[in-house]
């Protein structure tokens, strides 16, 4: 097998970072006086179950502490997952293109990886979804398309499948709608969320699952001893408890999003509408490789799939207006594009 390959990290500092969807606005100062303070205590193993943050988020989602799992990011989470519910040869789902870690777990636990396309449109048919699943996987918002799947479609799917329906809203902070409201119908749905995008904490690593407390109670048999550290648990509470640091960025973002959006489309692209804090753009008139490449030389960094349906394409994060304004123009040149990308608003 191929181990997942994650986004570029470069070593040095003088990259506009595109690549990884990270928040380009630091998190809540708050974050920062919390892991300070939990420094002082790290000859300490931490509570191995987070039950202070997993308090917190029970508090802010209107569910009980049996509701909660706390992981060393949602990536944790999704390796429990497949601990928990799947066995060699088992079926496991997911539309597709998608987070490709979804088919390298199964490839270490041995199972069946099932991936069904999604329409041009990004739109699915979950009547495809086999009844047999064991898990299905389900980015919402998607990566690297950032189109979003109706909560009643995924409602549908769950009530149609033997086994559980992950539901990954890692970007879902910078999206006009949740799927929490599947907690209240489906016992074997699983909601994903992570404070790496909006609450700016991928360097810390923390995530949570939402679920029934059965399935809650059978994830957390498998997870690692001690997997979220003192210092994640206390940047973790800090940042949960100041959201409208997080929101204010996140309202940033997304105005952001939308003049990414008009740059890119001046320069001839089509892009997907997005609900997180990327677009992924198909380049009509240019090879992608080539801008990708060519932008790597300049100090951009994008994220160029070589993968079918995804070749065309560049997944970009949304940064700083000034580095988008940056990217397009950058981009116009590689293209030999005239426009007015250089006066953008």
């Amino acid at each position: 097998m191929q181990g997942y390959v994650p986004g570029e990290q470069p070593a040095g500092t003088d990259y506009i970072k595109l690549n990884t969807n990270e928040n380009p606005y630091p998190p809540s100062p708050k974050v920062r006086e919390a892991v300070i303070e939990e420094i002082e205590r790290i000859r300490l193993y931490p509570d191995p179950m987070a039950n202070r943050l997993r308090d917190r988020v029970a508090e802010i989602h209107g569910l009980a502490r049996e509701n909660v799992l706390v992981g060393n990011g949602s990536d944790d989470l999704l390796t429990m997952v497949m601990r928990t519910f799947a066995d060699q040869g088992d079926p496991v789902v997911s539309p597709t293109p998608t987070y490709t870690l979804y088919h390298t777990l199964c490839e270490i636990q041995g199972a069946n990886y099932l991936g069904i396309p999604y329409r041009d449109d990004y739109s699915f048919n979950g009547e495809l979804v086999p009844a047999k699943a064991k898990i299905v996987f389900v980015a919402n918002p998607n990566s690297p398309s950032g189109t979003l799947l109706d909560e009643d479609l995924l409602s549908r799917v769950a009530t149609r499948i033997a086994g559980v329906l992950v539901v990954d809203e890692a970007y879902v902070d910078f999206s006009r709608k949740n799927c929490l409201g599947l907690l209240k119908s489906k016992k074997n749905a699983i909601i994903l969320r992570t404070l790496s995008k909006s609450f700016s904490l991928a360097g810390l690593r923390v995530g949570y699952a939402l679920a029934d407390a059965g399935v809650i109670e059978q994830l957390a048999k498998v997870k690692d001893s001690y997997n979220v550290s003192r210092c994640a648990i206390a940047g973790g509470m800090a940042a949960l408890g100041d959201i409208d640091w997080m929101r204010e960025n996140a309202r940033t973002i997304i105005a952001s999003r939308r003049r990414l959006t008009w740059g890119l489309e001046e320069l001839g692209c089509f892009v997907f509408p997005s609900e997180s804090n990327f677009v992924l753009a198909r380049i009509t008139n240019y090879p992608a490789e080539q801008i990708y490449r060519q932008l790597k030389r300049r100090n951009i960094l994008v994220r160029y799939y070589d993968i079918p349906r995804l070749r065309d394409c560049l997944r970009i994060s949304v940064g700083t207006d000034a580095e988008i304004k940056r990217l397009v123009i950058e981009m116009a040149e590689i293209i030999g594009w005239r426009t007015k990308v250089g006066s953008q608003k």
